[in-house]
């Protein structure tokens, strides 16, 4: 062997050397060409029970990597070779990190396992809770890899405490940077537990109106009604006057109307009655009031309220549709006019003012 290679390395069996290589090599093989067929085969039996817990172990075993598998075994088949403390250490770590890392793969998994599940059951009952296990499985995720990180590092001899305290003083630095990120994400947070709305909800963001199709960690897409993409921040929406008309019961409507003012007292007192019958006679309608309700610039205004059965838009469209219709020809048949605006100018004839010139007297 070269003279560079130390001596107690020297004096080993050469099948001392080459056992652990094979041992690793060994290891990667079998859990390439044993997983698949090991996952189909628990698979069809997790199947034929009624408990999930077979079918997350399944689930969970498809995480298995086999780089992994390998830098796992290195640690126990390279146990008894003289490596000395240098390379001792660098099979230490690599053991270690491999152990660790494949078993967050496996918690993620499982992690992974138990929201798709439970998504699945809630959206059943209720759509809107979709991004709340979005944002459950990002909380997780990031707890999860953060003890597996922080475990790892204990166990390879890093004093995790100053650590921590480490990342406590520069994680105040970083959150003053990713405050507009953090605050999107404590924001899509609070949507998601408060619920002002939900996927498929119709709502009006100070002045904007339209469906919510996607609630993320960062934003909230709304399809407008002229079909474009709206994108809200989470933070401007939790800050926002926003109306959602999805959970309206009732729609209650106002609508106004002026008569010309030539129209006799008798006339107007019919007005209110008369409406109330043309409401009435409308589906899905509940009448409020109609009142003569004041003298206009050009009208004699009246005010009208009713209460719509049902939120959908477009039958309070065609319901008042409807009532203006027979309105006008009520009114028309009565003989009363509907006013428009009007001025009247009045002329009065002023008597003219006769002024008199007289030539300036002359210096002489």
């Amino acid at each position: 062997m070269p003279d560079w290679i130390p001596q107690n390395w020297r004096d080993y069996s050469l099948w001392g050397w080459l056992a652990p290589v094979l041992s690793v090599l060994l290891a990667v093989a079998a859990t390439r060409l044993l997983r698949p067929r090991l996952v189909r085969r628990l698979r069809s039996l997790a199947e034929r029970t009624p408990t999930p817990i077979d079918e997350a172990l399944v689930y969970g075993l498809e995480a298995t990597r086999p780089w992994l598998v390998g830098a796992m075994v290195l640690g126990p088949a390279t146990a008894h070779l003289p490596l000395g403390a240098p390379w001792s250490r660098v099979v230490e770590v690599i053991t270690v990190v491999g152990v660790f890392v494949q078993i967050g793969l496996w918690a993620a998994r499982l992690i992974d396992f138990w929201i798709r599940r439970s998504r699945q059951r809630a959206l059943k009952n209720d759509p809107g809770t979709a991004t709340g296990f979005a944002v459950t499985s990002f909380i997780a995720r990031v707890t999860l890899w953060a003890i597996v990180l922080l475990v790892m590092l204990d166990n390879l001899g890093i004093n995790v405490t100053a650590l921590v305290a480490g990342l406590g003083v520069g994680g105040i630095a970083v959150g003053f940077a990713l405050q507009n990120i953090l605050g999107d994400l404590f924001s899509s947070l609070s949507i998601v537990m408060d619920k002002p709305f939900q996927i498929g909800h119709f709502i009006d963001v100070d002045g904007y109106v339209g469906t919510v199709e996607y609630i993320g960690l960062k934003t909230t897409r709304v399809r407008a009604l002229s079909g474009e993409l709206l994108i809200f921040s989470n933070t401007d929406l939790t800050k926002a006057r926003l109306r959602n008309y999805q959970v309206m019961q009732e729609r209650r409507i106002v609508f106004g109307f002026g008569v010309t003012y030539d129209t006799p007292p008798e006339a107007l007192a019919l007005i209110p009655g008369l409406v109330r019958e043309i409401i009435e006679a409308q589906p899905q309608t509940r009448f409020d009031r109609a009142h003569f309700k004041a003298f206009g610039a050009a009208s004699l205004d009246f005010e009208v309220v009713y209460w719509m059965l049902t939120p959908d838009y477009t039958t309070y469209m065609n319901t008042q549709h409807a009532i203006n219709l027979r309105l006008l020809r009520e009114l028309n048949d009565r003989g009363i006019a509907f006013a428009f605006p009007t001025q009247t100018v009045h002329l009065q004839a002023v008597r003219p003012v006769r002024v008199r010139m007289e030539p300036p007297p002359s210096d002489s």
